[in-house]
């Protein structure tokens, strides 16, 4: 359907509106195919450009008389093969234009533009118009004044203002139409999200991401246990969330405990449970999550910071499907499918006997390693345009857009934080942007701005030890994408400042992967 609060506020309406006031006198509204105006002239106070119509919606039944001509014209216009039409009004030789809004063939409003007269109307036609309005509830003072208000239009004057009202006609027809693209397109990427970029909840293009998306495939209707590693806001749960979903374990529960966040005792009640007297406070048994989980899967996050006599514990229920209550003597079965993960280096771990071999290699059978942010650049793109989305539906505005500054800022942060921070980056934009569309780089944070913005002075932050050759290249990227930068991109105006050739320039700038626009487009 139309969205018809926002066509008063489009800019060649509202001045197709005023010429039609300056040069025909007339009022310009607009309805629906339910015969309900839509424009704003029903809000109480409206300020009216045409006196006739003014004291028309004043009288007690004012609004009724325009609906009748609003019922009588839609229901002709919708049985006729004409676009537009001059019609006879309520009272009697005041006439009105008609154009009705089509949309792929579909009838869906009216715009009309009311009042005014021929300028063939006789004096006895008008006395005849005057005495109606004075009958429906007008003053005499104020019906004569409306009808001298009125404008009396030659038959050519009167075509010219019918194809003005077609005019307006089409450009709400083809706002409507742009619009709906635009939705249109919207449900495009985020079906092309859902079958290309998508696995479950993650979200990425990159050869690393569609790397993953096929082991989880393999693996989807095993029972092995899976060892997620990776930084702090990789999506360490969503991995494991997938796993569980694509699996036959995915109509019973799915559970999730971050290990560093309990110390040993409480860890040991909450993953096991306890029964009643097992400790001051313990006043009734608890169930543990391996419990709960029975038939499902327990995502065991940060799994690196459990003790090594938790990791016993952890062990004998992989090995025996078994576990001990705190303050029971009868062992209870589980089954259980362990999902893992950690951030830490857990081989080095191992090395310093911080983390037991065997535990490793129980939960190690199908190992996931999830690259950071920084190493799959190609999705940085894609997931901005899903968090902005994701944001603005959540936060009911319309859809808004990152300008290319914007963008650029962006795609030449680290993003330590990984996909995680660049989300809260996206909700912070949102709410700043406040009712503007496009995202200005001015409302980032501090140091996404302030990040590359110095110029590297010549040997600071150069790697001095090594070959000379690795020093030259380093700082020869240095200077390339500060260049780029100062030069807006215009690699003839920089190769003449760094005095190579413009061919040189490009290869360089390939080389060391400097060119911002191919990593927008995800090549």
């Amino acid at each position: 359907m139309i969205n018809w609060t926002e066509m008063s506020s489009l800019h060649v309406i509202s001045k197709l509106e005023e010429i039609l006031n300056k040069w025909y006198g007339v009022e310009l509204f607009w309805t629906d195919m339910h015969y309900k105006i839509r424009s704003n002239h029903l809000e109480k106070d409206h300020d009216f450009y045409n006196q006739f119509m003014k004291v028309q919606m004043n009288m007690k039944y004012g609004y009724e008389y325009l609906g009748q001509d609003i019922e009588k014209i839609t229901d002709k216009l919708n049985e006729s093969t004409e676009s537009t039409t001059v019609f006879d009004s309520f009272f009697h030789h005041v006439k009105g234009v008609a154009s009705k809004v089509v949309v792929e063939g579909e009838y869906l409003g009216t715009v009309f533009a009311y009042p005014f007269v021929m300028d063939s109307m006789t004096d006895d036609e008008a006395l005849s118009v005057r005495k109606n309005l004075s009958e429906s509830g007008a003053t005499d003072h104020d019906a004569q004044n409306s009808l001298e208000h009125v404008k009396r239009l030659s038959s050519v004057e009167s075509e010219y203002l019918q194809e003005l009202v077609e005019l307006v006609s089409e450009e709400i027809a083809e706002f409507h139409e742009e619009i709906s693209k635009r939705e249109e397109r919207i449900q495009e990427l985020n079906s092309e999200l859902g079958d290309k970029y998508r696995y479950h909840n993650m979200i990425g293009k990159s050869k690393k991401m569609q790397a993953i998306y096929g082991l989880l495939e393999k693996v989807s209707n095993s029972d092995s246990s899976v060892f997620i590693q990776g930084d702090n806001g990789t999506g360490k749960e969503l991995v494991a969330k997938a796993v569980h979903y694509g699996s036959p374990r995915k109509d019973c529960l799915f559970l999730a405990v971050n290990c560093s966040a309990f110390n040993d005792n409480l860890l040991d009640s909450e993953l096991f449970g306890h029964v009643k007297g097992a400790f001051t406070g313990a006043i009734k048994d608890k169930k543990g999550l391996f419990e709960m989980a029975h038939g499902g899967s327990l995502f065991l996050d940060e799994i690196g910071d459990t003790s090594l006599s938790m990791q016993v514990k952890l062990l004998r229920v992989l090995q025996e499907g078994t576990f001990l209550p705190v303050g029971a003597t009868t062992p209870r079965k589980a089954d259980v499918r362990i999902i893992a993960a950690t951030n830490k280096p857990i081989k080095e771990m191992m090395a310093k006997g911080e983390f037991r071999e065997d535990l490793f290699y129980r939960i190690n059978v199908i190992n996931v390693n999830i690259p950071a942010l920084r190493e799959r650049a190609d999705d940085i793109p894609i997931l901005m345009e899903h968090f902005l989305k994701k944001r603005c539906d959540e936060s009911g505005c319309a859809l808004k857009t990152l300008s290319k500054k914007c963008m650029e800022k962006m795609l030449d942060y680290p993003w330590p934080g990984n996909v995680r921070e660049l989300e809260n980056e996206i909700e912070r934009l949102v709410v700043l942007a406040g009712e503007d569309k496009m995202v200005t780089p001015d409302l980032l944070s501090p140091r996404i701005i302030d990040f590359g913005e110095k110029p590297e002075i010549a040997g600071k932050g150069i790697n001095t030890s090594g070959s000379l050759k690795q020093a030259l290249e380093e700082l020869e990227a240095i200077m390339i994408r500060e260049g780029l930068k100062r030069c807006n991109f215009n690699k003839s105006k920089l190769s003449k400042e760094l005095g190579i050739s413009r061919a040189s320039l490009i290869m360089k700038v390939d080389k060391y992967g400097l060119d911002k626009r191919k990593k927008a487009a995800g090549e």
